[in-house]
Protein backbone atom coordinates (compact mmCIF):
# COMPACT_ATOMS: atom_id res chain seq x y z
CA UNK A 1 0.00 0.00 0.00
CA UNK A 2 2.73 2.40 0.72
CA UNK A 3 4.28 1.97 -2.71
CA UNK A 4 0.87 3.22 -4.39
CA UNK A 5 0.46 5.81 -2.31
CA UNK A 6 4.15 7.09 -3.15
CA UNK A 7 3.56 6.71 -6.80
CA UNK A 8 0.40 8.63 -6.23
CA UNK A 9 1.16 11.72 -4.68
CA UNK A 10 4.47 12.25 -7.45
CA UNK A 11 2.34 11.83 -10.23
CA UNK A 12 0.18 14.46 -8.80
CA UNK A 13 2.66 16.96 -7.84
CA UNK A 14 5.04 16.68 -10.67
CA UNK A 15 5.16 18.74 -14.00
CA UNK A 16 6.32 18.39 -17.43
CA UNK A 17 8.93 19.48 -18.88
CA UNK A 18 7.24 21.39 -21.43
CA UNK A 19 5.60 23.43 -18.81
CA UNK A 20 8.38 23.87 -16.85
CA UNK A 21 10.13 25.98 -20.41
CA UNK A 22 7.30 27.54 -20.99
CA UNK A 23 7.22 29.11 -17.64
CA UNK A 24 10.75 29.97 -17.85
CA UNK A 25 10.34 31.65 -21.35
CA UNK A 26 7.67 33.87 -20.18
CA UNK A 27 9.39 34.60 -17.39
CA UNK A 28 12.66 34.61 -17.92
CA UNK A 29 15.77 33.33 -16.08
CA UNK A 30 18.90 35.31 -15.71
CA UNK A 31 22.04 33.06 -14.12
CA UNK A 32 24.96 34.91 -13.28
CA UNK A 33 28.69 34.04 -12.37
CA UNK A 34 32.07 35.63 -11.39
CA UNK A 35 34.88 33.65 -11.68
CA UNK A 36 38.45 34.89 -10.89
CA UNK A 37 41.56 33.42 -11.17
CA UNK A 38 44.62 34.98 -8.46
CA UNK A 39 48.08 34.16 -8.03
CA UNK A 40 48.71 35.41 -4.19
CA UNK A 41 47.35 39.21 -4.07
CA UNK A 42 47.64 39.34 -7.84
CA UNK A 43 44.52 38.79 -9.88
CA UNK A 44 45.43 37.13 -13.35
CA UNK A 45 41.81 36.60 -14.11
CA UNK A 46 38.31 37.87 -13.95
CA UNK A 47 35.41 36.34 -15.73
CA UNK A 48 31.73 37.47 -15.60
CA UNK A 49 28.98 35.51 -17.12
CA UNK A 50 25.83 36.63 -17.43
CA UNK A 51 23.34 34.35 -18.80
CA UNK A 52 19.74 35.19 -19.82
CA UNK A 53 17.25 32.53 -21.19
CA UNK A 54 13.63 33.96 -21.86
CA UNK A 55 11.39 34.45 -25.18
CA UNK A 56 11.84 36.64 -28.24
CA UNK A 57 8.97 38.68 -27.03
CA UNK A 58 10.51 39.17 -23.08
CA UNK A 59 13.67 39.57 -24.57
CA UNK A 60 12.28 43.06 -26.58
CA UNK A 61 9.93 43.88 -23.70
CA UNK A 62 13.57 44.00 -21.38
CA UNK A 63 15.10 46.42 -24.35
CA UNK A 64 16.99 43.20 -25.27
CA UNK A 65 16.95 43.02 -29.24
CA UNK A 66 21.30 43.04 -30.79
CA UNK A 67 20.00 40.74 -33.07
CA UNK A 68 18.04 42.93 -35.17
CA UNK A 69 21.05 44.65 -35.76
CA UNK A 70 23.29 41.66 -36.08
CA UNK A 71 24.06 40.31 -39.97
CA UNK A 72 24.63 37.46 -38.59
CA UNK A 73 21.52 36.91 -37.65
CA UNK A 74 19.43 39.23 -39.78
CA UNK A 75 19.42 39.40 -43.10
CA UNK A 76 18.33 42.80 -43.16
CA UNK A 77 21.06 43.80 -41.05
CA UNK A 78 23.57 42.25 -43.27
CA UNK A 79 21.97 44.51 -46.78
CA UNK A 80 22.30 47.45 -44.88
CA UNK A 81 26.18 46.38 -43.43
CA UNK A 82 27.27 45.71 -47.36
CA UNK A 83 24.52 48.46 -48.46
CA UNK A 84 26.29 51.63 -46.33
CA UNK A 85 29.50 51.35 -47.57
CA UNK A 86 28.74 51.43 -51.55
CA UNK A 87 26.51 54.75 -49.95
CA UNK A 88 29.54 56.59 -49.01
CA UNK A 89 31.55 55.21 -51.95
CA UNK A 90 29.19 56.84 -54.37
CA UNK A 91 28.97 59.84 -52.47
CA UNK A 92 32.62 60.50 -52.40
CA UNK A 93 32.88 59.45 -55.93
CA UNK A 94 29.65 62.40 -56.45
CA UNK A 95 31.88 64.67 -55.14
CA UNK A 96 34.94 63.60 -56.86
CA UNK A 97 33.30 63.82 -60.35
CA UNK A 98 31.95 67.65 -59.55
CA UNK A 99 35.68 68.65 -58.72
CA UNK A 100 36.63 67.22 -61.96
CA UNK A 101 34.11 68.97 -64.07
CA UNK A 102 34.25 72.53 -62.11
CA UNK A 103 37.67 72.55 -63.02
CA UNK A 104 38.08 70.85 -66.82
Amino acid sequence: MAVQATAATRSAGTTNLAEILERVLDKGIVIAGDIKISLGEVELLSLQIRLVICSVDKAREMGMDWWVNNPAFSSKAAEKQVGEPWKRIEKRLDKIEKIISSTG
